[in-house]
């Protein structure tokens, strides 16, 4: 990223790449902005419909992270024709469409190209006002961070590769990984609102929560017992079932992470195990935050779990794990 050009001087271009946000975003209009993501990855189960639900629900998050709405979606493929059926591939298609129309949103087509290995996911466009549009840059001091799925993803992803996961532990991370997270959204914008957002995928809690910090100028501090996790997991939080991104999310906070010897050393494994669809983390004012916990269990979210707060910049840290 550092090779990149300078940013744009463009006045209608809202977010870009400075502060590792979900989407780009640009204005057309005073009152309207497009938002712009796109996300792929390999199976992580073996069901092809699920697979292709679980790798739309991920890429449309980033809208939903944004405060935004999805409209539209192009399907990105890479597919070993000449070894897997072409029915597999359409089962693909047909569980991220699937995840697409729940969003209110269509597929306008996509590319496909011939892959060694399966991969798919979505470029999706979307829509929000920019008086509406949240970051990850724009926590304050004092607000609490509310997480509105389950942890674990993957620990339970690599164990089932392994053929070691119990099928109702797979089933509660499905669950997860398929819900919206229009479900977060709609709740903050109906609790009042909330200063900053994401979503946590790849780089765990505490590399997102690192990035919200570092965007906002602040320090976030998480609480190790106060996270939600998938029913059953945490057996499969063990080095056995580490992702390669497990010692990579912990690596790149160095200098920037304080682990406090009060915290709980499975709260910490999970801070940083790589989520796929994860949820919505949610820094709110500590005024609306029993308000946005009750919107979310109204609409069954998978959680809707305090995870920490927002605090003024301690020596440099982004992240205190408690």
């Amino acid at each position: 990223m550092r090779s990149l050009p300078p940013r744009s001087t463009d006045p209608n271009l809202l977010v870009a790449t400075e502060t590792s946000d979900d989407a780009g975003v640009y204005r057309l209009a005073p009152n309207l902005a497009l938002v712009q993501t796109v996300d792929f990855f390999p199976p992580l189960v073996d069901d092809p419909y699920v697979y292709g639900q679980i790798a739309a629900a991920n890429a449309l998050s980033d809208v939903y992270a944004m405060n935004g709405r999805p409209i539209t979606a192009m399907n990105l493929v890479g597919f070993p024709d000449k070894e897997l059926d072409l029915s597999i591939l359409a089962e693909i298609l047909r569980g991220g469409a699937e995840r697409v129309t729940a969003a209110g949103a269509v597929v306008l087509g996509g590319h496909s190209v011939r892959d060694a290995e399966v991969k798919y996911g979505l470029s999706v466009t979307g829509l929000v006002d920019p008086a509406e549009l949240l970051t990850n840059a724009t926590a304050q001091p004092g607000d609490l961070l509310v997480l509105t799925k389950p942890l674990g993803t993957g620990f339970v992803a690599t164990a089932n590769k392994k053929d070691q996961c119990p099928p109702e532990v797979l089933a509660s991370a499905v669950a997860s990984m398929i819900e919206l997270n229009v479900v977060g959204r709609d709740a903050l914008r109906a609790a009042g609102g909330a200063h900053a957002l994401t979503d946590v995928t790849g780089f765990g809690l505490a590399g997102h929560a690192a990035e919200m910090a570092d965007g906002s100028g602040l320090t976030i501090c998480l609480d190790s017992r106060a996270l939600p996790l998938i029913q059953g997991s945490e057996p499969l939080a063990v080095p056995a079932f580490h992702t390669r991104a497990s010692a990579g999310n912990r690596a790149v906070l160095e200098g920037r992470l304080r682990i406090e010897p009060s915290a709980d050393p499975l709260g910490v494994e999970y801070a940083f195990d790589a989520q796929t669809s994860g949820g919505l983390l949610i820094a709110v004012a500590p005024a609306h935050v029993d308000r946005l916990v009750a919107e979310l269990k109204f609409r069954k979210a998978q959680a809707c779990a305090v995870v920490g707060e927002v605090c003024e910049r301690m020596d440099g840290l982004a992240i205190v794990l408690r």
